[in-house]
This record gives C-alpha cells, structure tokens and sequence, in this order.
C-alpha cells in the first residue's frame, strides 16, 4: 500500500513539474517573437512577454470544425489573488495567483531591469540578461525553468539580429538579408523542421504567407506558434 501511495505520489508531482514548463513560443508573421506561454496544472496558459511581464492568461479553445486554435484566450473562471498594499511596491496590485498556480515577482532591491519582473510561475523560476551581458539582451529573458534562451547578436546579419537563436539545445534560424524582400527574418528552421514562404514574385494573395511548414508544430515538449 505505501508503494502505491508512493508511485502515486510520484507521478502527480512528474506531471505538475512537466505541466508548468514552458509550453509554447509564438510568433507573429513568422517574425517578431511575440510572448511565451506556461501551462499550468489545471489547464491554464499564462502568457509572459520577451521581457517578462505578464500579458494574459486563459484557456486556449480549438474550433469545433476546424483544427484552428483562437489567438486570443477564453477567460479562466477560476480564482485569481493579487498582491495587496502591504507586498513591494513595484509587484503591488499584480497577480499573485492564477488558481492553484503562484507568482511571484523581483523586488524593487533587485539590480538591473529586474524589478516587477516576473520570477517564477509555479516551480519555474525566470532569470534575465544583466547590464555586464550583451547590452542589446539586457532585460530579456535568458532562463525559464531549465531552458536557457539565447539571440542572435548585434554583429549577425541585419534580418535576424535580436531574434531567439536557441531554446535549450533547439536551435532557430531565419532567411537572411540576402533573401527576397517579403521573406527576409521570417523563421527558416527550427531544429530540423523547415519553413518556406511565398515570394514577392509569386501570387499576390499568397506573397508572404506560409507555403510549406505548420503553423502549429510540436518540437520537443513545446509548440511553436505563427499567426
């Protein structure tokens, strides 16, 4: 009987670890590195900006008829705290909890951008590039949980510099400068899955739209999004 407590115990605790992992990257247009989202273990996707704050949070819904995810989130209708006037002023008024899932942000002591940044959601703890970094990451988020995120730097080329390099050991890359107007910095690979895209010199209802490649693609234990 304690074994099967035991495994029981066990397995609830893998699933709520894996579960408030990050779950998502979204990208607009295949471009711009648009936010992070964590799932937490009732389902709920928090949705956190490059640099750390909080956007939005809520149940994502496909569609009945299609397989089509709304970009924006249904609300979540369960309980949400918020720090009150006796918490640190740069946290003060901002979510503490989103039902069984606590956050928990960088007080206004912390060096750097960190103040009333976002420090863990759940059992994923956030850390950030510091002014002693590459000046152009300062603020950005360099670790969620044990995925550490990396950018392309200053001196790559000018289509893709700034944007997500790697999450953890998955690497991301985007069409160079070189490339037709209506692609360049749009998303080329991640880790193996490529990404094509319609041309200035094909149809224009299709110029810069997918040609081949999810919108929605599932690589590792996270989904990468464009819309």
């Amino acid at each position: 009987m304690r074994k099967l407590f035991t495994n029981i115990s066990f397995l609830f605790f893998v699933s709520s670890v894996h579960s408030q992992q990050l779950a998502q990257v979204t990208f607009s247009g295949g471009i711009d590195l648009s936010y992070f989202s964590f799932m937490t273990d009732q389902n709920v996707l928090i949705r956190v900006s490059p640099d750390g704050k909080l956007l939005e949070w809520g149940i994502e819904v496909m569609s009945n008829r299609y397989v089509y995810y709304a970009p924006k989130l249904q609300p979540y209708m369960g309980r949400i705290e918020y720090y009150g006037q006796e918490s640190d002023s740069v946290f003060r008024g901002k979510v503490k909890s989103i039902g069984t899932c606590s956050l928990t942000y960088y007080g206004s002591h912390e060096q750097d951008d960190k103040p009333g940044k976002i420090k863990s959601i759940g059992r994923v703890l956030f850390d950030y590039y510091a002014s002693y970094e590459e000046k152009t990451l300062k603020g950005k988020i360099k670790f969620a949980g044990s995925q550490m995120l990396s950018y392309y730097t200053p001196y790559d080329d000018q289509a893709y510099r700034g944007k997500l390099k790697s999450i953890g050991s998955t690497p991301i890359t985007y069409y160079s400068s070189f490339e037709d107007k209506l692609i360049r910095g749009k998303i080329k690979n991640i880790s193996g899955v490529s990404y094509t895209w319609y041309s200035s010199y094909e149809r224009s209802d299709l110029r810069g739209a997918l040609k081949t490649g999810s919108y929605r693609q599932n690589i590792g234990s996270i989904t990468y999004i464009i819309f």
